[in-house]
């Protein structure tokens, strides 16, 4: 009996292969070198040389490790990345900010901002490329997620700053992780990159020199509390009631505002610390006297501090910044309830200073919806 042949030929769609990424050296803390080191037959006393390598001298290629074997240059060179991100725009502004653009391995980009301030250069860097978060008002969520960030590639963003800063003797006094993405949703690498960090054989960055913010993924805060890490905490709040952030965050519909309110309180039970909630003033939306007195009462009782953050124009977005007068009489206010609140200094301003808006006028292809 003869088959029945379709005479319609099928064509199975071939799915796009990702780029396999290459572990970044930067990825290790000093055990862990010191493991591979002995894993491959080498001493595991070269780590704290390697080290001293990558974050003192900064060297960019294996080759320059001048007190190490060849054989053990080559074994590195052929396990790890020494960099993972290569410079595609550096913009700087009048006031000392400079925003780079980095290209990674796999072609995509992210954005990293060295910042001057009275206290020193401070470096704010990113843990997506893009973000899945939604927030209505950033342009870093335009495109949504498209891959979490390895730790290296976190690492090595502060890395490059002070290789920059290098060049003028100054040094990375603090880090904010601030940037493209949300850090509590590529949790186990942000945690990687602040031990890193924080190391003594690492770049030697105080824990209290270094400020984590979250949109609010509720069960992440209660872990970050356990963590016992001396870290600065922030939490983009910018709403006082649940329906006003809704509109604002779409995270709120997941994680209602009153369980977020309690995981802060734990927070900063468990740690002894303070919070500080990030406010991004929205012209109309909410700036008003009545909207300040609201989120007084909501937070009256948190050992806290609020940043009121006039927010940039992105042209993607439809929201305003809102006026001078307004925003000091939303601090005035706040003032009045024995809030402890501070207007953050605008830096940037004739770049493209917005999270994300750089990466969004020069990579059309990675935001676009």
């Amino acid at each position: 009996m003869e088959e029945n042949l379709n005479p319609v030929t099928e064509v199975k769609r071939v799915k796009k292969e990702k780029p396999v990424l290459r572990e970044s050296i930067y990825s290790l803390l000093p055990e862990d070198l010191e493991q591979w080191l002995k894993d491959n037959g080498e001493k595991g006393f070269r780590a704290k040389q390697i080290f001293d390598w990558l974050y003192v001298k900064r060297v960019t290629q294996f080759e320059d490790m001048s007190n190490l074997s060849k054989g053990l240059r080559d074994k590195l060179a052929a396990a790890f990345e020494l960099s993972t991100l290569s410079t595609l725009i550096k913009q700087e502004s009048k006031d000392g900010t400079i925003k780079f653009l980095f290209q990674l391995q796999d072609g995509y980009s992210i954005e990293t901002v060295l910042m001057r301030h009275d206290y020193g250069a401070s470096v704010c860097v990113t843990t997506q490329v893009g973000c899945r978060i939604g927030c209505t008002f950033c342009a870093s969520t335009l495109g949504g997620l498209k891959r979490h960030l390895l730790a290296g590639e976190i690492i090595e963003q502060v890395v490059k700053v002070q290789q920059q800063l290098d060049e003028t003797g100054e040094r990375v006094a603090s880090v904010v992780i601030m940037g493209i993405g949300e850090p509590f949703d590529n949790y186990d690498a942000l945690m990687k990159f602040l031990r890193v960090i924080n190391h003594e054989e690492s770049l030697n960055i105080g824990a209290r020199h270094i400020t984590v913010s979250t949109s609010g993924i509720v069960p992440k805060i209660y872990k970050f509390a356990d963590e016992g890490m001396q870290i600065n905490f922030a939490v983009s709040l910018h709403a006082p009631n649940q329906e006003a952030r809704q509109k604002l965050m779409p995270i709120a519909k997941a994680y209602k505002l009153p369980d977020l309110m309690d995981a802060v309180r734990y927070y900063t039970e468990k740690s002894g610390r303070r919070v500080t909630f990030e406010y991004g003033l929205m012209s109309g939306q909410n700036d008003s006297v009545q909207v300040a007195n609201e989120l007084a009462d909501l937070i009256q009782d948190i050992k806290c501090h609020v940043n009121l953050i006039p927010i940039n124009y992105v042209p993607e977005r439809d929201y305003v910044r809102t006026s001078r007068s307004s925003i000091f009489a939303f601090e005035k206010a706040l003032k009045n309830r024995k809030i402890n609140v501070t207007i953050r200094r605008e830096q940037g301003s004739d770049i493209a200073a917005a999270c994300g808006q750089l990466r969004a006028q020069e990579r059309e292809e990675e935001t676009a919806h």
